[in-house]
């Protein structure tokens, strides 16, 4: 459940006070983390047919900003099954402050697993943005849902500035990965994963890699959320287009 804002132009006018938790974040993922992790991904593989394109794409040094549709609470889990074991290590995620707060051991184990950065999604983001673009400075590659919250419906939100303003502002590649099927797996409207149709069979998802852009080629952070939206755009009409040719 990560959040996004859009970054106010003029946020160079108004000083950001230091957050005393600037040095909890990234969370350590730690043993608990560590263990979700390898329970939920031994389930994923048992349960689902997940599987990747666009391996290619992932940049090979760090770090860089993954933007990522949000589908479900373990889109993280699923994508970084994907990155090679060091980007993995370095992996964090912008999320909301009240799934650790708020959404009980659940949400905090998920926070752990994604190495969690909070932002304050019902205020001012503006702290857990300065926060997350100090954290790629340091060599963190940060996982962004620039929708904020998860789909209600499985289409695609409107995406916000933030992913592209943290790889902007840190001179970092942004690299655009899109989720097809996971809604139907692990929507916001299911209590638990339901990874088997009504035939019995597996359902799949596939975690699409995108070419990542890069910062030097756009004037501004709108100008490369709108290149992200566009390329998200495509890969949900092919997704689309592949359901209805599969009489889905």
């Amino acid at each position: 459940m990560s959040t996004q804002q859009t970054v106010p132009t003029d946020t160079h006018k108004a000083p950001v006070a230091a957050n005393p938790d600037e040095g909890r974040y990234p969370l350590e993922r730690g043993i608990i983390g560590a263990i979700a992790y390898n329970l939920g991904m031994a389930f994923t593989r048992m349960t689902l047919k997940l599987r990747a394109r666009g391996l290619e794409n992932i940049p090979k040094s760090i770090p860089y900003v993954i933007a990522a549709n949000h589908q479900t609470y373990v889109d993280g889990m699923w994508i970084g099954a994907y990155l090679p074991r060091l980007h993995f290590k370095h992996l964090a995620s912008l999320t909301a402050k009240d799934l650790e707060d708020q959404h009980g051991f659940l949400g905090k184990v998920i926070v752990k697993v994604g190495r969690g950065i909070a932002v304050d999604r019902f205020g001012n983001p503006i702290r857990g943005l300065i926060i997350a673009k100090k954290k790629v400075e340091e060599g963190n590659i940060l996982l962004v849902h620039p929708e904020g919250t998860r789909s209600p419906d499985g289409e695609l939100g409107e995406m916000k500035d933030g992913a592209a303003y943290i790889a902007q502002k840190g001179k970092v590649p942004l690299l655009p990965v899109f989720i097809e099927g996971g809604y139907e797996v692990f929507s916001r409207h299911m209590k638990w994963p339901k990874p088997i149709d009504k035939s019995g069979k597996r359902k799949r998802v596939t975690i699409v890699f995108g070419k990542p852009l890069d910062p030097h080629d756009f004037a501004n952070a709108k100008e490369m959320t709108n290149a992200l939206i566009a390329w998200m755009d495509d890969q949900a009409r092919a997704y689309h287009r592949k359901l209805h040719q599969a009489g889905v």
